[in-house]
């Protein structure tokens, strides 16, 4: 690792891996740099999801995180980069078999030689990893070696019942023959052997862009609250989710907490990260053109973080895209109004909008699922100390409703979105 990163300190710690600041040895470039180890196949493949993603994002966008390099570690002190074009198959023969490649004990090192492998394949419901793969995880080969060897074995054994025959000079002069001979390999079979050996992966390390300004919550909440800032970063925000969208990548995990804020000189850049539990949309192994994939592609595994889940999430059904817009619905209600709360068993204030069920705080979005008619009051606070912004335009207020409704049509897709955002702040700033 010296020898391409420096790691200068650890940034962030969550419950997949851990990000580090680092530089580039050769540039001295500032980057961040993501351990993520390979402990189990539910974690490699959340690795792999991420990877994907941020690999067809590249750096075509300035408010998605750039993803420099990647590499895969094999060794305490071993680094191998990883080519652009593909996915590391050992990690995907990890998914599919359900067990780390390279972490058997020795007792299933021995039965996995004797026993013929099983033909059935892992995969999740929503079908990351199909059972294409399977085809490259066993070659003829590798029958050809294990043949060999049981051949081998058989050999030694009528060896060593010959050179029992022979005293311990003519063994040290006479090599032991016998009457069967060993079966030649090819030159450069032992190494294309040795090179098929399945490798140990213990982690992965993602290369990006670093990012200064700390994510969106640490950056606001630090912060008076500054109206043209706000609406600065409600474009940028929408501006990343239609570039994703248009890629057919579905972010599913959009919070503050996911999104960067880079300094600079023009005010602050917004990067939307962590692609763990991201999908990208496909249909019939071929990628669909653009936005009408996504109205097709369904998903139906919960996931996200409770106060920014839309309420088809929450109840269950199967989901589009159209998800991610009533996450960044809840996210641009809470900038904009400031709307914070504490998540139980922590004392840090979190942005974020939600129903209020007495003492206890109900997500906006588990409150829909149960209530589709509930009626949503934007703006939330009728009375405003001068340190809180001031209340929404009218317009934006419109476009906060359409994008918070509980029935997924009638929520913007993520194009439409771009375009009201901009005119919404538009026309109420020319009020």
């Amino acid at each position: 690792m010296e020898e391409l990163y420096t790691l200068e300190r650890e940034v962030g710690r969550g419950s997949y891996g851990v990000v580090f600041e680092g530089h580039m040895a050769k540039t001295g470039q500032r980057v961040a740099i993501k351990r993520l180890p390979c402990s189990s196949p539910e974690s490699i493949e959340l690795y792999l999801q991420e990877l994907w993603a941020m690999r067809a994002t590249a750096k075509n966008n300035p408010n998605v995180i750039a993803l420099h390099s990647c590499l895969l570690q094999t060794g305490p002190r071993t680094l191998q980069p990883l080519l652009s074009s593909r996915l590391p198959l050992d990690l995907v023969e990890s998914v599919l078999k359900g067990a780390v490649v390279g972490m058997e004990s020795q007792h299933e090192q021995e039965n996995r030689t004797h026993l013929p492998q099983s033909k059935t394949c892992r995969t999740n419901s929503d079908g990351l990893f199909r059972s294409r793969f399977k085809s490259r995880l066993r070659t003829k080969s590798e029958s050809d070696v294990l043949s060999s060897k049981s051949q081998e074995t058989s050999n030694s054994g009528l060896s060593s019942s010959k050179s029992k025959e022979r005293t311990p000079c003519e063994m040290s002069r006479t090599p032991v023959r016998t009457g069967l001979s060993r079966p030649r390999k090819r030159p450069g079979s032992r190494h294309r052997e040795e090179k098929r050996r399945p490798r140990r992966c213990l982690a992965l390390w993602l290369v990006m862009e670093y990012c200064d300004g700390g994510d969106l919550n640490h950056y606001l909440l630090s912060r008076p609250p500054d109206s043209q800032r706000d609406h600065s970063l409600l474009r940028q925000l929408s501006s990343a989710i239609a570039f994703l969208h248009h890629l057919r990548i579905v972010h599913r995990d959009l919070k503050p907490d996911n999104v960067l804020v880079s300094l600079g000189p023009d005010g602050p850049l917004i990067k939307v990260a962590d692609f763990g539990l991201s999908k990208m949309c496909v249909e019939g192994g071929q990628s669909l053109d653009g936005e009408a994939s996504l109205s097709r592609q369904h998903f139906s595994s919960t996931c996200g973080s409770d106060f920014y889940m839309a309420p088809e999430v929450w109840g269950g059904l199967p989901y589009t895209a159209q998800a991610d817009i009533f996450s960044l619905g809840v996210m641009f209600w809470a900038v904009l109004e400031r709307i914070t709360f504490l998540e139980e068993g922590s004392t840090q204030e979190q942005l974020g909008a939600y129903v209020c069920k007495g003492r206890w705080l109900m997500p906006l979005g588990e409150a829909l699922w149960e209530n589709p008619d509930l009626q949503v009051s934007i703006p939330v606070k009728a009375r405003r100390a001068p340190s809180l912004p001031p209340p929404p335009g009218q317009a934006v207020c419109a476009l906060l409703l359409d994008m918070l409704a509980s029935d997924p049509d009638a929520r913007p897709t993520a194009a439409q979105l771009e375009a009201r955002v901009c005119g919404a702040i538009k026309e109420d700033g020319a009020l």
